[in-house]
């Protein structure tokens, strides 16, 4: 039997929206039943995942959060070149670097991650166990 999954949260964002979309992000999260570290990480891994997207994927995208029994999926989607290739792969910036921990930080605020990237854009499938 297929999991019954319910859509909590489907819009656009840009740089003027990232604000907002954390918090109703972090809100829909805390409802169904994410809390403490596993709500900072997982809003934190969403939050890292739609910035990208502004930053290197042409300005904008779109995110959907889902439920099903007990857990939360997040997919992000921009239409920015995608990532290099081996980029979603790639080892951690040095400690002197100021950026690129974007990815680093997703992969730990959520149980699961998969990207998908090519000349079309890049998708993000984030999934975290919240029970």
């Amino acid at each position: 039997m297929a999991e019954e999954l319910e859509t909590l949260l489907s819009r656009d964002f840009d740089l003027e929206s990232l604000i907002s979309l954390r918090r109703e992000v972090e809100r829909h999260s805390e409802e169904e039943g994410l809390a403490g570290l596993a709500l900072y990480r997982f809003v934190v891994a969403v939050n890292e995942i739609t910035t990208n997207s502004v930053r290197h994927g042409g300005g904008h995208g779109r995110l959907t959060l889902w439920k099903g029994a007990d857990r939360l999926y997040c997919e992000v989607t921009d239409r920015g070149r995608g990532l290099p290739p081996g980029r979603e792969r790639a080892q951690p910036p040095p400690s002197t670097s100021a950026n690129g921990r974007g990815l680093l930080l997703a992969r730990h605020g959520a149980s699961r991650l998969s990207i998908h990237s090519d000349g079309d854009g890049t998708s993000v499938m984030l999934e975290v166990t919240y029970t």
